[in-house]
């Protein structure tokens, strides 16, 4: 579905991704770890537009898309849930929602889409006239996911959905990706909780300092010495 090839993205004078290669394929849960300023929301950046590389390839569905704006990926199936929710905070719950589907046309296959968050989401049901500076920590990431769900993707690019929440939240959070998955969207997310990543994804990627240092199943990641030392915690 996503093939990236020799990616190469900067900041200025600083060499944020270098050389960076991976894919995913349809169904697939597929997750970049590293620790900070490693590039993995870089690349989530760059795959939906709103960074551009100065060399490499990025290929969606057999279409290059690198340097393409990022509204036009959006309508190829891409969506990005960035680092931070970025929510509307004077809109209300639906009104964030109802942004998510700015480039659809069809009000019936609109609807359709927002009841099908709903199901996933049923406190967003609950709170649909609320506004979103108004929910908490973890409704707020339930609405931006929601929100990217919207314009119905087949690929879903997930920032850093974990941070700040409790290890609760976390966890339904999580129980809520798969879920999504399983309804057929393919999931590329990106992580801090390596461990939590690790235990749905079917694939990962060890990002270190812009390069692409590791790859494998999720299972052989999580089995790698190095790893356990580094980003597992044993």
């Amino acid at each position: 579905m996503l093939q990236v090839e020799d990616l190469n993205v900067h900041y200025g004078a600083i060499h944020a991704l270098q050389g960076v290669s991976f894919e995913v394929n349809a169904g697939e849960i597929v997750t970049l770890i590293g620790a900070n300023g490693a590039g993995k929301s870089t690349t989530l950046r760059t795959l939906s537009g709103l960074l551009h590389s100065r060399t490499g390839s990025i290929r969606f569905e057999g279409r290059e898309i690198g340097g393409m704006p990022a509204d036009r990926i959006v309508r190829l199936g891409i969506s990005h849930v960035p680092e931070g929710r970025k929510i509307f905070a004077p809109l209300s719950v639906r009104e964030n929602l109802m942004m998510g589907a700015y480039t659809r046309s069809d009000p019936a296959e609109i609807q359709e889409t927002l009841e099908r968050v709903y199901r996933s989401f049923p406190r967003l049901k609950e709170r649909a006239g609320q506004y979103g500076g108004t929910l908490s920590g973890g409704e707020q990431q339930m609405l931006a996911t929601g929100r990217g769900l919207m314009s119905r993707p087949s690929l879903l690019l997930l920032d850093e959905p974990s941070m700040g929440l409790s290890p609760i939240l976390v966890e339904e959070i999580f129980r809520i990706i798969q879920e999504i998955n399983r309804q057929g969207t393919s999931i590329l997310l990106v992580e801090q909780n390596a461990l939590m990543a690790l235990s749905i994804a079917h694939r990962a990627y060890v990002l270190e300092t812009g390069h692409v240092v590791l790859a494998g199943t999720a299972k052989e990641i999580s089995e790698n010495p190095q790893v356990k030392a580094a980003y597992l915690g044993v």
